[in-house]
């Protein structure tokens, strides 16, 4: 790209500009990903990205690995959306404009992309998947160090390029179609399984990517597979795959019941994620199934040290199982790119994040996070815990009432200053919901906790023009609707903020 057709972000769409020059919106650069609006027939949003924006971005992309100085290959794949092979074959076409030399894995689960970085020896990956959003979405997960995927600094500077139109063409681009790489990855996440109990577990994929790979790898686990919205279709018929919607667990739950399975897995859009409900239908947040995890893993491990983030329950710094196995927890920032590189840097055993993500690190994963992976983990709990069932492994734990991850919508442009502001009025505060506030946590917007351990969190979504709200209580589920409310009251005062009419 030369600087007289550097991208844009007022195109409109059906126009000479639209189908001649790039159009890319800022606001898609976010903190360790991309992410657009690209649009899709029927919808009267604007399109935040075209297909020669999706090049500029290729070709900065390009660009930023020769200037980091990592071998000029790249790992592509593209999620099961009705336009993502376009995104990626532009995207690759970018990348080969500025000397890279692609190896595409077609369609493929991010995981499987972070694993063919290590199978076909190349340092840098860009997988585009829009993950769990929804039709219409599109994005890019991007690394040139395996475990890890890019974070703030490697964005910022990305951003930079592709906007002031700094990327360089180069000679020396090629395109290699690595095939294969499906057998090799299902092989990976599914050969060191212990052997035990024969288990039935139901796998939901929401007709996402997932479908093409769950049922292969869980039959390599040795297990009795129900399969749930398995078949592929990019319309999403019944709901968007994504182990944080309650339509989703539900439809889990309901077969789990109905199935009599040990377990229900659910997994995302493009596979880095896993939701879990018990054999009782019972949806179990995916921190509370990080906790059962680190117990089982802390007891082959002892002295294990774990990193969750800032939204997951707070028993992990209280519990005595955690406690009598030696294993520490450190509480970081929200975001797969920032747990994994945290867990890598500390040489953790295993990361956890709310939303579903599981980091296990050698020598039970790679170190990215990969939901076939955590499923492997919670089969081989179960197998360890013969006289156990998922539901008994559930009520070990101590008690706690917490809330589904909320999201009050607040303007991509907006919304980190918002953050900034209610930061500042929660640590001025020397109460809350009538309780004295004995710690407040701004690692990652802000996280209060009250004297009797209950909590609350506010921050800014890394994903989507929302915040993010959690509130855990050890009191009772009334005491997470109290809080809950204060933190409505709080938000009310930022005009920014939309209409927040979730109840609990």
């Amino acid at each position: 790209m030369t600087d007289d057709i550097r991208p844009r972000a007022d195109i409109k769409a059906n126009t000479w500009d639209f189908e001649t020059l790039p159009l890319i919106k800022p606001t898609g650069f976010r903190e360790y990903d991309a992410r657009w609006w690209f649009g899709h027939p029927g919808s009267d949003k604007p399109s935040e990205l075209n297909l020669y924006g999706v090049q500029a971005l290729g070709l900065g992309l390009g660009t930023l690995i020769h200037e980091l100085g990592v071998a000029p290959k790249i790992v592509t794949g593209h999620d099961f959306r009705s336009y993502s092979l376009s995104v990626k074959q532009a995207l690759e076409v970018g990348l080969m404009q500025a000397g890279i030399e692609v190896h595409d894995i077609g369609l493929a689960l991010s995981p499987m992309a972070y694993f063919a970085q290590f199978h076909l020896d190349i340092p840098a990956v860009a997988m585009v998947t829009a993950s769990h959003n929804s039709n219409g979405w599109t994005g890019v997960k991007m690394g040139v160090e395996r475990p890890l995927t890019f974070g703030p600094d490697e964005m910022s500077r990305l951003k930079e390029i592709v906007l002031n139109g700094e990327g360089r063409p180069r000679s020396g681009g090629g395109y290699v179609r690595a095939m294969g790489v499906d057998e090799a990855y299902v092989r990976d996440v599914s050969q060191e399984t212990e052997p035990g109990k024969r288990l039935k577990v139901v796998a939901a994929c929401g007709n996402g990517t997932a479908g093409a790979f769950a049922k292969r790898a869980l039959d390599a686990m040795g297990v009795d597979v129900v399969e749930l919205d398995c078949e592929l279709d990019h319309t999403f018929p019944r709901y968007n795959p994504n182990p944080e919607d309650m339509a989703m667990l539900h439809a889990l739950a309901e077969a789990v019941r109905e199935h009599g399975a040990d377990v229900g897995l659910a997994f995302d859009g493009d596979g880095d994620r896993c939701g879990v409900v018990d054999n009782e239908g019972e949806e179990i947040f995916a921190d509370k199934v990080g906790l059962m995890l680190a117990r089982d893993l802390s007891a082959e491990h002892p002295g294990a040290t774990f990193v969750v983030d800032v939204k997951s329950t707070g028993l992990y710094a209280i519990d005595p199982v955690l406690k009598a196995n030696g294993a520490e927890t450190v509480y970081w920032k929200t975001g797969h790119s920032y747990i994994k590189r945290k867990s890598h840097e500390l040489g953790a055993l295993a990361g956890f994040e709310k939303s579903g993500h599981f980091f296990l690190q050698p020598p039970i994963g790679h170190g990215y996070d990969c939901g076939l992976t955590a499923a492997r983990c919670v089969i081989e709990m179960l197998r360890r815990n013969p006289e156990k069932t998922m539901a008994d492994l559930r009520r070990d734990l101590p008690v706690s009432y917490g809330s589904p991850t909320m999201s009050p919508a607040c303007p991509d442009e907006v919304k980190y200053q918002v953050v900034d502001r209610i930061v500042a009025d929660v640590s001025a505060m020397d109460s809350f919901a009538g309780r004295k506030i004995t710690n407040v946590n701004t690692v990652n917007g802000v996280r209060f906790t009250l004297e009797d351990g209950a909590w609350g969190l506010i921050r800014a979504s890394s994903n989507t023009p929302n915040l993010v709200v959690v509130v855990e209580s050890p009191n009772s589920a009334e005491d997470v609707k109290t809080i809950f409310q204060g933190i409505k009251a709080e938000l009310s005062r930022h005009p920014e903020v939309g209409a927040f009419d979730q109840e609990l």
